[in-house]
């Protein structure tokens, strides 16, 4: 049996940094370590981190709370009120947003100073999009979908500004763009989708067609992984999603000669070697 992999399977760039300001705390011995929210969504990740004493605020009201410590903000980045809450408690900040989400949030600002209306492409409950909404002058607009496109309505002579959450499928960001496109506003458009996010899902697709079988892994909450997932599938019937090598256990795959894999931005490495050498030899 054939198994690819594809090439940029695996942390990307504002992960793998985010996460190794983590483990740099802890390996510089503080004993007070918390991160704003997952520092990424993988579930693995955040448990050995966990494991070593670094805690999870799940909330504002939980930061709040806090009395001292050092407090880290996660790769998704967070609205600029947190970041006054940290400093007026007196805490500690490591700032691990990723900087193509601290570029969306320098342009939302700056465009909605402007008086421009501020239209994030993206999901409204992803905590992304939650920071980027933070950093608007006035509300942004969230659209995720094709029927919040078509049902938007502004003030004609409103001006607008779109950006999209970092990891939103491009071809639905570019489709979302050109119905509210055809409704005659003017529009400054802004593609702030990650450049590694746009590689990744064009290289999933392309390995999803020429292969028997895909499978894709990567954290249930990982909004990246998903889109991938919807790619892969769309393009592979035989399309798995999982979170480790246990999830693939329980699968009957079909008997095929070509195996594809691809994983999520927050999917560390150690376990996509472990998917590769059990369908290797098992399958």
């Amino acid at each position: 049996m054939e198994v690819i992999t594809a090439k940029t399977a695996g942390f990307c760039f504002g992960v793998k940094r985010a996460v190794e300001k983590v483990y740099d705390q802890v390996n510089q011995g503080k004993k007070e370590i918390y991160t704003y929210g997952p520092i990424i969504h993988n579930e693995e990740v955040v448990a050995d981190l966990e494991s070593k004493g670094v805690k999870v605020l799940e909330s504002k009201e939980d930061l709040q709370n806090l009395a001292h410590g050092t407090v880290i903000i996660r790769s998704h980045g967070v609205g600029k009120e947190i970041y006054r809450d940290i400093e007026e408690q007196g805490l500690e900040l490591v700032d691990a947003t990723c900087p193509y989400v601290r570029k969306i949030h320098r342009i939302v600002r700056e465009k909605s100073e402007q008086g421009k209306q501020i239209i994030i492409i993206g999901n409204d409950t992803h905590p992304e999009v939650e920071g980027i909404k933070g950093w608007c002058v006035h509300p942004a607009i969230v659209v995720g979908d094709q029927k919040a496109a078509e049902e938007l309505c502004l003030p004609q002579d409103q001006e607008i500004c779109i950006v999209s959450q970092t990891t939103f499928n491009y071809n639905k960001f570019k489709n979302l763009v050109e119905i509210i496109d055809k409704k005659g506003y003017d529009i400054d458009v802004i593609n702030t989708i990650c450049s590694a996010t746009e590689e990744r899902q064009l290289e999933a697709g392309e390995l999803a067609d020429k292969v028997d079988a895909m499978i894709v892994i990567g954290g249930k909450s990982s909004s990246n992984t998903q889109k991938l997932f919807e790619i892969c599938k769309t393009n592979c019937v035989n399309t798995y999603y999982i979170q480790t090598l246990d999830d693939l256990e329980l699968y009957s795959l079909p008997p095929v000669k070509c195996v594809g894999i691809t994983a999520g931005a927050s999917t560390p490495n150690y376990l996509i070697k472990e998917v590769q050498e059990y369908v290797r030899n098992e399958l």
